[in-house]
């Protein structure tokens, strides 16, 4: 149906308590959601928790505990990890609910069978217990399951078996007829590549080997096998089999899951949807996975990472509060790892960007504009005056950028559309340098001074509005400080009642409205909202001695990389210092570097360079620097060291 949007998560199997790897998920999901409600759609936001199947049995067994008291203690750790990341999921489903959910996959199960798609097979297999799948010894690396590195068991049985090979044909016109069925491409086509080989799947077992699970209509001694159970969450959360119009309304679905059940998705469950006289879903979004400091993340290893304990660590660092260090952590999962991508979660880049994006660039756009506002005008918005210097200039970037996050999120390519809105935070900040309020107010020039503050103002509150969902929280502080603190004060009551806070209310057509704000609105300039993490150790930098030889394995240390400079603003009083912004194809980075008089900001901007990209991070004058700017210097001359050819940011230099 037009104008609305269902999204969903994996539901989380909890055999174990949730970390960094899941809330990743959770965030993705919950910022489509959040896009798509500033773009006027309604959403449904479902996310829930996989219950069943052997290895719950296993876990609840070995932790000494009666099995649903196992999973009632973990699903509500998930719930909880809902509430801490400020999810504004419509529901949380369970797949050991017997009035939602057994209905539901009892009534997919029957229809299945009347389609003639389930037929009874004594058979012997290799089965993974912690993938809940049967595998084939082409699978196997070294006779052990690819994904967790296990010996699977031989498993002898007489099991009920979907004909997902009569589908092979259907599914391939579906992937197909819609090469956006499943993004990113490359998941595309290996789904595309898998189809033909696809096999009947086993989708029950004998209660007397598994009896924790669905039991199968008019057959007790079978129990639904987990992934025919847990796919049906999708459809049972939104009335399928109990409320066929609520069902209808909402259902196809844009699944958001990890690249390891891709197949599960993409093929199992359009097939099962087929047999059952149902629409497929409307589109499978893969995300990658991440690893921690660039390595896996295992609890073999001892490094799953809890996110709400690297939420608290970066408040304790910085004395910024909890929830605004979450929109942290929301932040830099959107911004570092490219969607489709595995990322690497670091706790150094996340301060990094921490200080970097939000305290420098977006903060102290805040920071700089509001007491001005207090001191020149009492604290009152000024009544803006008409549109001279560089005004146009930052409108016309201002409403265009939100038809470039629009974009962008559409195509799940969040670095891009964060990269676009801080483009405007940039300009908005070398707009407020270049027109200099301070110095017009001080010429008697009032009027023009008001205007200059008031388009600043809302440069920062179109980036506000876009960023909603990525910071659900610190935007409140922002609009708060704007003056209107309604938004917050609305959030703080839902979140007292324990029901999620979805937004302002605010669209996209809001954010298009240049002169939104109203004048004479009191402001309430405060504390900083992202206070800056001061580095506990000083930065160590070699600098290479000119007449001294190095090796080639020495030279092999430094990595080099072509970068585009996308914004570069002078740092406020001092002589030489500019702040470049340099794209290095999966991040951007900052850079600190002396260039004046040879370049000014506006110089740099759009041309392709040469970074050393291995640097220990360093701070000067307060912003951090990640990276040098390559240069040739003679004779007082000075020139950045350029290609002769384009290439890609990020391409290496050797």
């Amino acid at each position: 149906m037009a104008g609305r949007f269902y999204i969903t998560t994996a539901i989380d199997y909890v055999n174990a308590t949730p970390h960094i790897g899941h809330a990743y998920e959770k965030v993705l999901a919950d910022v489509l959601a959040r896009y798509h409600r500033l773009a006027g759609e309604a959403v449904f936001f479902l996310t829930g928790t996989d219950e069943h199947g052997q290895n719950i049995a296993n876990a609840a067994a070995q932790a000494g505990e009666d099995v649903q008291a196992f999973v009632d203690r973990n699903a509500a750790a998930f719930q909880q990890l809902c509430r801490d990341l400020n999810l504004s999921h419509d529901d949380f489903i369970r797949t050991t609910d017997r009035r939602r959910h057994w209905p539901a996959v009892q009534e997919i199960w029957r229809r299945v069978a009347a389609a003639g798609d389930l037929y009874r097979k004594h058979y012997r297999a290799l089965y993974c217990v912690q993938c809940e799948a049967f595998v084939t010894l082409s699978e196997l690396v070294d006779g052990r399951c690819p994904r967790h590195l296990t010996e699977p068991q031989v498993v002898e049985e007489e099991n009920y078996f979907f004909r997902l090979s009569r589908y092979r044909e259907r599914l391939r016109r579906l992937l197909e007829e819609r090469p956006d069925f499943v993004v990113p491409e490359s998941r595309w086509a290996e789904m595309l590549q898998l189809v033909d080989s696809l096999e009947d799947v086993s989708v029950s077992r004998p209660v007397e080997k598994l009896a924790w699970g669905i039991p199968v209509p008019d057959d007790p001694g079978h129990v639904v096998y987990v992934w025919f159970d847990a796919l049906t969450n999708y459809v049972s959360a939104i009335g399928f089999g109990r409320d066929e119009e609520r069902f209808r309304a909402w259902w196809p679905a844009h699944h958001l899951i990890g690249k390891d059940i891709n197949r599960f998705h993409s093929l199992l469950w359009p097939a099962m949807l087929f047999s059952a006289g149902l629409e497929p879903p409307r589109q499978v979004l893969v995300h990658g996975f991440l690893t921690l400091e660039g390595q896996k993340i295992s609890k073999t290893l001892g490094n799953v990472v809890d996110p709400m304990a690297v939420a608290r660590e970066l408040a304790q660092r910085s004395a910024a509060e909890v929830d605004v260090c979450v929109d942290a952590v929301r932040y830099f999962l959107l911004r570092e790892v490219p969607f489709g991508q595995d990322g690497d979660f670091s706790r150094a880049q996340l301060v990094a960007r921490f200080n970097a994006d939000l305290a420098n660039d977006y903060g102290n756009l805040l920071n700089r504009t509001l007491p001005l506002v207090e001191r020149y005008f009492e604290g009152r918005l000024p009544e803006p005056g008409p549109e001279e210097g560089g005004d146009r200039e930052l409108r016309e970037q201002a409403v265009g950028t939100v038809d470039a996050v629009w974009e962008c999120v559409q195509r799940c390519d969040f670095q891009r559309a964060l990269l676009s809105i801080w483009q405007l935070l940039g300009a908005a900040n070398r707009y407020l340098d270049r027109e200099a309020p301070w110095n017009l107010h001080r010429a008697g020039r009032r009027d023009r001074a008001g205007t200059v503050l008031t388009n600043t103002l809302e440069a920062l509150r179109v980036a506000t509005v876009l960023l909603e969902p990525v910071l659900p929280t610190a935007t409140l502080k922002v609009w708060s400080q704007l003056g209107y603190p309604e938004f917050e004060e609305r959030a703080r009551e839902l979140r007292a009642r324990g029901e999620p806070y979805r937004g302002t209310g605010l669209g996209l057509d809001d954010a298009r409205r240049w002169r939104w704000l109203r004048p004479g609105t009191r402001v309430r300039p405060g504390p900083p909202i992202f206070p800056r993490v001061e580095e506990e150790r000083p930065l160590q930098v070699q600098e290479a001695v000119a007449d001294e030889a190095l090796s080639l394995e020495e030279f092999r240390r430094l990595d080099l990389r072509v970068g585009r400079v996308v914004e570069a603003r002078r740092i406020p009083n001092t002589d030489k210092l500019i702040e470049v912004r340099v794209d290095l194809g999966r991040e951007v980075r900052t850079i600190v570097t002396g260039l004046v008089p040879h370049y000014q900001p506006d110089d740099l901007v759009g041309k392709t360079i040469v970074v050393v990209a291995n640097l220990q991070p360093r701070k000067v004058r307060g912003v951090e620097s990640r990276g040098m700017l390559l240069a040739a210097e003679w004779d007082g001359q000075l020139a950045l060291v350029t290609l002769d050819r384009e290439l890609p940011p990020g391409a290496r230099v050797s």
